[in-house]
């Protein structure tokens, strides 16, 4: 009997061992098809100059100093450094955004908040003019959707050389930035237990300090706009000081 009972504990841990592989399996493949298929993503074009700058950027990054990675390279153009940028920001926060839609849902965030004190409504004022309240992964699909088709239009982000930028780019870039910050801080505030979970913190906290390090040295978004990741932006970047 004795023997019976610890051969039917073992099956049992091999059942739960077993349970554990294949929903992790299941988790993977699922956030694999997702990046596969409905990820939105902006390439910038190989051989390019901003293609190049990008080299630039990622060969920056590598030395681990942040806030070096950031400058402006010298002699190059602001506007083609900030769309390059942005352009990465976009295809990072898509990603790390992508590892959560298993629990951001419309059940689970029924409005699009960063914590209880902040809660964003949406308005692109062409499609939708009047802002209006709906739910997390709603709200960021109508963002990334509109950031998308921003970095899709030419007259504001030329890939091609000798095509100038248009003089309200900046401003453009600075709406895109702001909003892609919303994302960062419903991450942080809704979903960090599952970041966790999926042991992607630290890739996630290097993005945003990344991200935050850029918007800081150009001054591209409000600071009262930063306000719902303040103790964690001062967290993450006084050491870099």
């Amino acid at each position: 009997m004795a023997s019976l009972e610890v051969h039917k504990e073992r099956l049992a841990v091999l059942a739960s061992q077993f349970k554990a592989l294949l929903t992790s399996f299941l988790k993977t493949t699922q956030i694999f098809f997702y990046f596969l298929f409905f990820l939105p993503k902006k390439n910038i074009p190989e051989g390019s100059h901003q293609y190049e700058l990008l080299k630039h950027a990622e060969a920056t990054l590598g030395s681990g100093n942040l806030r070096m990675a950031v400058m402006l390279p010298d002699g190059e153009d602001l506007n083609e450094w900030v769309a390059v940028n942005t352009v990465d920001f976009f295809n990072q926060i898509n990603m790390l955004y992508g590892t959560v839609t298993d629990f951001c849902t419309e059940e689970k965030c029924p409005i699009m908040s960063a914590g209880p004190k902040y809660e964003y409504h949406w308005a692109d004022g062409t499609n939708i003019k009047k802002p209006i309240k709906c739910s997390a992964p709603k709200y960021i699909d109508y963002l990334m959707t509109w950031v998308q088709d921003q970095l899709d239009d030419e007259t504001l982000f030329p890939s091609k050389i000798g095509v100038p930028f248009k003089k309200n780019f900046l401003n453009v870039a600075k709406t895109i930035l702001k909003r892609l910050f919303r994302v960062y801080a419903h991450i942080y505030h809704q979903h960090f237990d599952s970041v966790m979970q999926l042991q992607e913190e630290a890739h996630l906290n290097t993005s945003f300090k990344h991200f935050i390090f850029f918007v800081q040295e150009f001054n591209l978004i409000d600071r009262k706009e930063l306000v719902p990741l303040q103790e964690l932006i001062e967290k993450l970047t006084t050491k870099d000081r």
